[in-house]
């Protein structure tokens, strides 16, 4: 950035940051500096009677200051929270150098700069917990002014609330905005409760390609790369799938991945082209017994998180307590729309699509226009946690077929708050019913759709080798923490999402 560029604003922390070198101080000191509390723990800890915390040493971002004469008292910011700190320029500078509070302090330290502090812990006249500081270290110089949010009237301006600027520069988002902090903390809580729910029961973690040659596993468009040495076309995984059932045919009872994906598809609040999902396949189960774990875990993972199985989504109270609803995927038609689509051959699902006003196209096939049926007419009105099931054999390609319904497939999907949180099947293991199937799939891309699945031919060769009756599931991470952290938008859940390129300023 040239000198020209510069706002007011950051020329003058510019000049501060050379007047700080030509006085000798290091505004980016190399040592370490120890840290023995946070914020948090004075605020708990602290005991104005025994006098405790007499010797604490933290560090943080300044965030606000009141200077009075040779007394000042400033705000500090760490990972835990916001904690006073007080100084008085005789105990930071005891001789008679004052540099370091008339000049330093006073005058070329900024909101946003970055000190370490030590000293003894006491309560004002006013009853607020506040460091006393004895010693001052500086540990970074900011050089850009921090969006400090205003209020006046009940009314908050002047803050870092875009929500674009947010996402693209999320290291400041953190910064100024406090309960953003909370909803990653809990992304990670949650992680950790299903990770720890899946550990209990033996099932082993793993890890499966990224850079597949072959993509599978869902139905979606893939991002597509290059491998010069090995002078070949890869794609960027779109599911796990096919290469955790491998691992099942390789003799594994339950394996489960949190894996990153990527779909080359639209971008919306409940969509970003890189996601993360958890995918667990266990033998010898089916549908059923899935249905089972997944209330279980995820009522476990709330009870986690909050300490009951209710959460606050927008205006509805969402109760994860088991048992959930349940429909088949035709009850639940048949019920939001009161058409029986379940004996309709394609061209009536067609008509029935348009007279219900769904927007479909000749190039759909009998599963799709489904699916854009319950998508439209249906899924948005599912708040409480339900279970659909029993899926049309058009709308899944790698799930078993029903054991008694002729057309259908032993497949569930959970809805909360009228979005998809999982997907799970009984898994299709016969080699040649899954070929007919990929087949199927190859002369749907054939007539334009492009989200249609492709042939893998190792995976079919790795079923014909044998995998025992498998229950499979897939669950959104992205899209659970959302939900349990009632974020409205996927990009408010995910610390970098992806954005259009930032426009730059001529």
């Amino acid at each position: 950035m040239s000198q020209q560029q510069l706002s007011e604003q950051e020329e003058i922390r510019r000049n501060s940051l050379q007047e700080m070198i030509s006085l000798g101080i290091r505004p980016y000191p190399s040592e370490e500096f120890k840290i023995n509390i946070s914020s948090q723990e004075i605020l708990d800890r602290f005991d104005p009677d025994r006098q405790n915390l007499q010797d604490v040493s933290l560090a943080g971002r300044i965030m606000s200051r009141r200077i009075m004469g040779s007394a000042s008292f400033a705000e500090l910011q760490d990972a835990a929270g916001r904690i006073q700190i007080y100084l008085r320029r005789d105990d930071i500078c005891p001789g008679d150098d004052k540099t370091l509070y008339n000049t330093v302090f006073k005058r070329l330290l900024d909101i946003g700069d970055i000190i370490g502090v030590k000293g003894f812990v006491f309560k004002t006249q006013v009853g607020e917990t506040t460091v006393h500081v004895r010693e001052l270290t500086i540990l970074s110089k900011s050089l850009r002014p921090l969006p400090v949010v205003k209020e006046k009237d009940g009314t908050v301006y002047d803050a870092f609330t875009d929500p674009e600027q947010r996402y693209r520069q999320r290291y400041l988002d953190l910064v100024v905005n406090p309960e953003v902090r909370d909803t990653f903390v809990k992304r990670t809580l949650i992680i950790d409760s299903i990770r720890n729910f899946l550990n209990e029961r033996g099932y082993l973690e793993v890890e499966t390609p990224v850079l597949q040659p072959i993509y599978g596993g869902a139905a979606a468009r893939p991002f597509t790369t290059y491998h010069n040495k090995l002078d070949q076309k890869l794609y960027l995984r779109i599911a796990n799938e096919l290469y955790l059932k491998r691992l099942i045919v390789g003799g594994f009872d339950g394996v489960y991945e949190f894996s990153k994906d990527f779909r080359n598809e639209g971008m919306d609040r409940y969509h970003n082209p890189e996601f993360t999902q958890v995918e667990l396949y266990v033998a010898y189960k089916d549908y059923l017994w899935m249905m089972e774990l997944v209330e279980e875990m995820i009522e476990k993972v709330v009870l986690d998180l909050y300490g009951k199985t209710t959460v606050q989504v927008g205006n509805n109270t969402i109760d994860f307590k088991r048992p959930w609803k349940r429909y088949t995927m035709y009850e639940a038609i048949r019920e939001f729309t009161g058409i029986d689509i379940s004996g309709m051959n394609e061209e009536e699902l067609f008509k029935a699509s348009q007279d219900l006003k769904v927007e479909v196209d000749k190039t759909m096939g009998k599963g799709k226009l489904i699916d854009e049926i319950f998508g439209e007419k249906v899924e948005g009105k599912l708040i409480q946690p339900t279970y659909i099931m029993d899926y049309p054999i058009e709308m899944s390609p790698l799930a078993k077929k029903h054991r008694e319904k002729e057309g259908l497939v032993e497949r569930f999907e959970a809805i909360v708050n009228g979005k998809e949180l999982c997907n799970a099947f009984s898994e299709l293991n016969d080699p040649l019913d899954q070929r007919e199937r990929f087949e199927e799939q190859v002369k749907l891309g054939k007539r334009g759709d492009a989200e249609a699945m492709i042939l893998d031919e190792d995976f079919l060769r790795s079923l014909e080798y044998g995998m025992p009756p498998t229950a499979g599931l897939g669950i959104g991470v992205d899209r659970l923490t959302m939900t349990l952290t009632n974020s409205p938008s996927i990009q408010d859940v995910i610390f970098f999402p992806q954005m259009k390129p930032e426009k730059q300023d001529q």
